[in-house]
């Protein structure tokens, strides 16, 4: 043979061999992806399904769908439970029937207890429905001895004492934001009533900001209210107290909150209050007209006050956070 003869033969070798071999790979790389390969004998089944590209993508996705949703599930319960346990909420609906009201001096009055005594401060908000109008009941305490001083008091036995905050909204229906150690609502009939609720609270630990107190008020330190009275719950502060405050006094108090310090010049018609005429705080006071009673409040300080030179006494529950 020529050598241009064998040359040429060489060519036609190696170019059939790479046909057969793209051929071959081909083949493979359609079957490993799944795609249906036509003028075959056999059908390519994957489960129950063709291996069409439609079908292993199909096949692809659900496979990645419930291994996302395998990864997610553990994840989502293990947020849902640090959300919990970090922010404490608890939520509850119920239906309750009242019974005869176990105080000393109200037997015969009837009472539901929604949140029963507790050491903790509860913080929550309460929307019912009851059977006839009822009144709304908040307790603090248990109370020291000698802390019985003139604001309302609730005792299952004449020793241990509780502040009473007794709220009467003259209805059935209704939602009522509070705090204290324990929740009830109340009639003064003799006859049971139904109520159906929905409460969501938190119970909280005692700290500066939360906290069940009873306090007798002090001469008012500020300047031009020397003969008033004040007891100052939350003290001056830098940062911002917000929260809700539920409280039972001897007598008719004012709220009182403190915004501030003002700088220089901001003290321009609004009402305030200094210690010393130098250090001003912006003045929010509110006349309730009553001795006993819940307010949402935000401040650099928290107190009550009357405009009577005879001191009083306060006890309540607050749960504020900065």
């Amino acid at each position: 043979m020529t050598s241009k003869y064998v040359v040429s033969l060489l060519l036609a070798s190696v170019l059939l061999m790479s046909v057969a071999a793209i051929s071959i790979q081909t083949a493979d790389a359609l079957k490993g992806s799944g795609s249906f390969i036509p003028k075959t004998r056999h059908k390519n089944v994957c489960g129950d399904q063709l291996c069409t590209v439609s079908g292993a993508k199909q096949m692809v996705e659900e496979k990645m769908t419930e291994k996302t949703m395998a990864e997610k599930m553990p994840a989502k319960k293990m947020m849902q439970k640090q959300m919990s346990a970090e922010h404490g909420w608890k939520t509850k609906t119920g239906t309750i029937t009242s019974v005869q009201d176990p105080g000393v001096g109200h037997e015969s009055h009837q009472l539901a207890i929604i949140l029963p005594p507790s050491s903790s401060v509860y913080k929550g908000i309460l929307t019912y429905d009851a059977s006839e109008n009822i009144q709304l009941v908040a307790l603090h305490g248990p109370l020291a001895p000698g802390e019985d001083a003139g604001q309302k008091t609730w005792t299952p036995d004449g020793k241990t004492k509780f502040a009473l905050t007794f709220v009467d909204p003259q209805n059935s229906a209704g939602s009522w934001v509070f705090t204290g150690n324990a929740l009830a609502v109340h009639t003064k009939n003799t006859k049971p009533f139904t109520t159906s609720y929905s409460i969501s609270y938190m119970e909280n630990q005692p700290t500066d900001a939360v906290k069940t107190g009873t306090i007798t008020s002090v001469q008012d330190p500020g300047v031009g209210h020397e003969s008033h009275q004040l007891a100052i719950i939350l003290p001056p502060s830098d940062k911002t107290y917000t929260g809700v405050l539920t409280y039972s006094a001897s007598e008719n108090i004012q709220l009182v909150a403190l915004h501030g310090p003002l700088a220089p010049g901001e003290d321009a018609g609004q009402k305030t209050w200094t210690p010393d005429g130098k250090t001003k705080f912006a003045l929010t006071f509110v006349e309730p007209g009553n001795s006993m009673g819940t307010w949402i409040f935000s401040g650099n300080a928290l107190a009550v006050h009357t405009k009577n030179t005879e001191p009083f006494t306060v006890s309540y529950s607050v749960v504020a956070g900065q």
